[in-house]
């Protein structure tokens, strides 16, 4: 009977000891994956070490389970202590379910990187700005009027993510102009090159082929006949969606400067007006 105690005992040093072991192993992968992955985010390693410690707590509670249920003398209590623990763990679980939703999602982030922190982002429709913060629960974006959007993971996992920093950070302003029907689409062309090119954030995109073409370093097109005129759209390009915007605004100013100077007319919506009785009255 001695020697039986002692062959329980030895069984459960022996479960704990391959626990031990096994949990050294997948910390110290696990932790070089951690690692390389916040260095690529730019972001904090220590805010993933409750990762590692988790492993430990999932393979002693393994190790606890074997011997509970390898030991008949711990079998009658394991299995009431099981019972109580899985509707405590069902409760815990379902009021946690939106925080370990939020937590899938972050390691997803972590995993397939659609940004970083740094990048010019829009999530879905609703939110602009650089992503300053990404934690395993939510990310932080900081919105052009410098406040902080913070927003959970698993809502950005279920969003449409435009990245304009991800692989190139040159950016394509479309600048566009209204003129009147009897304005001169050259001159109006000509002078919207004219203030682009001279813009310092305007740059010179061309591929070998464009340049061999000869097209101007901002292609100005007529897009469409609207009300009372033609639209016409400007193609910069900028080195950033900072820059971008700065060149856009700066553009539209010194365009329509330019426009007044040079007679090229941006017209006003006109309405033909009839009233009733003057059509009675012509009938």
């Amino acid at each position: 009977m001695a020697s039986k105690h002692w062959e329980q005992i030895i069984f459960a040093v022996i479960i704990l000891s391959v626990a031990f072991v096994v949990g050294r192993i997948i910390r110290f992968v696990l932790g070089r994956f951690l690692k390389a992955s916040a260095k690529k985010l730019k972001v904090d390693p220590t805010r993933y070490n409750f990762f590692k410690n988790a492993v430990d707590f999932i393979i002693l509670l393994i190790a606890i389970i074997i011997i509970f249920r390898s030991i008949p003398a711990l079998q009658v209590f394991s299995t009431t202590l099981l019972t109580g623990a899985g509707v405590l763990a069902a409760i815990v679980g379902f009021a946690s379910q939106s925080a370990f939703s939020n937590i899938i999602s972050g390691i997803f982030l972590v995993i397939f990187r659609p940004f970083s922190v740094g990048d010019r982002v829009k999530i879905g429709q609703m939110y602009n700005g650089d992503v300053e913060d990404i934690t395993l629960r939510h990310t932080v974006i900081k919105d052009f009027e410098n406040r902080r959007i913070v927003i959970p993971n698993n809502v950005i996992s279920n969003e449409t993510i435009i990245n304009s920093t991800i692989e190139d950070e040159k950016v394509i302003m479309f600048v566009e102009f209204t003129i009147s029907l009897d304005s001169s689409i050259d001159l109006a062309s000509s002078i919207i090159q004219e203030e682009a090119s001279n813009h310092p954030y305007c740059i010179d995109n061309r591929n070998a082929e464009e340049l061999a073409k000869g097209e101007h370093k901002v292609m100005v097109r007529v897009i469409s006949f609207v009300d009372s005129g033609l639209l016409l759209r400007a193609y910069a390009w900028s080195r950033n969606p900072t820059e971008g915007f700065e060149l856009k605004c700066d553009l539209l100013k010194t365009i329509k400067e330019r426009f007044d100077a040079e007679g090229i007319e941006i017209p006003y919506p006109y309405r033909t007006i009839v009233y009733k009785n003057q059509l009675d009255k012509s009938l």
